[in-house]
């Protein structure tokens, strides 16, 4: 098609794509309170004040949850229905892009993208589900540092980016075996590369636990880091399949274009050829051979 033709098709997946969005977010909007309620039911049961401000049953610290400003309420009920949107109309925004990219693909694409995008989903699923696990475990590790005597309030807003945060952060890096195993299906990485990158790969998954959970305690980043190494671990095993797989189907694919053959090229000696029959052909007396005619 032509650019105008492309540029009219990406417009009406994108109306698309925003009309199912907003359709969700109006559930989003209905349903805003019993949402909120499931986000923030387990941070309150584990750091929630029980016996007033400040003071909880065991003595720990806790915290309450606030919302400061005569606006506040709307604002983070149109924050929680968008989101609310997004996540809940994904299958209908990743199937517009897949069909406005499917029919530049050809089929053995297509079969490798639709298998991704299935295998993408419940990875970021995954680890949506458990940074929503992780988030109270955080919550109660941050509120340890509390000084003796004071209480804490958390707005309400800053407590959903949290959240929102979280969610991106665990769910994008459950799709980092996704990431390799495509590497290593376009030809990019091998198996064995990426099972010699281990070391470097462990430091840096931990590294990156560490910068990316909200706290410093070593049971959030392990349960960031342990699941991606897991994976990586899982995606490494995938792609050594496939280099066997490869080989087996074509056991040249390794040969580079400029390299020697292995064959022996040293000349081997000839055998001598066998003389000519010089027979004289019947009934003719030192005529030609017999497999000779007259005008040979």
């Amino acid at each position: 098609m032509p650019l105008a033709e492309h540029l009219r098709e990406l417009r009406n997946r994108l109306v698309k794509a925003v009309l199912a969005v907003l359709a969700v977010a109006v559930l989003g909007l209905v349903y805003y309170k019993q949402i909120a309620d499931f986000l923030t039911e387990p941070v309150r049961e584990a750091v929630g004040c029980e016996k007033g401000f400040g003071e909880s049953v065991n003595g720990e610290a806790c915290a309450e949850l606030t919302i400061q400003g005569l606006v506040a309420p709307f604002t983070i009920m149109l924050k929680v229905a968008l989101t609310v949107g997004v996540i809940g109309a994904c299958p209908v925004w990743l199937y517009q892009l897949w069909a406005f990219l499917a029919p530049g693909l050809h089929r053995s694409e297509k079969k490798y993208a639709g298998a991704f995008v299935g295998a993408g989903a419940p990875l970021f699923v995954g680890g949506a589900v458990l940074a929503y696990f992780v988030l109270p475990t955080a919550a109660r590790a941050l509120l340890d540092f509390t000084p003796e005597g004071t209480g804490n309030l958390i707005p309400f807003d800053e407590f959903l980016d949290i959240i929102t945060r979280l969610v991106i952060v665990f769910g994008l890096a459950f799709e980092l075996p996704l990431l390799l195993v495509m590497l290593n299906f376009g030809g990019i990485v091998t198996g064995r590369q990426l099972l010699g990158w281990w070391r470097v790969m462990v430091v840096a998954i931990a590294v990156f636990s560490a910068m990316a959970t909200p706290t410093g305690d070593p049971l959030t980043m392990g349960a960031l880091a342990l699941p991606i190494v897991l994976l990586y671990f899982g995606a490494t095993g995938v792609c050594l399949t496939n280099d066997r797989r490869r080989r087996r189907a074509n056991p040249y694919a390794d040969l580079d274009d400029d390299e020697a053959s292995t064959l022996d090229h040293a000349p081997e000696p000839v055998a001598q050829p066998a003389p000519p029959d010089t027979g004289a052909r019947s009934g003719d007396e030192g005529g030609p051979p017999d497999r000779f005619d007259d005008a040979t």
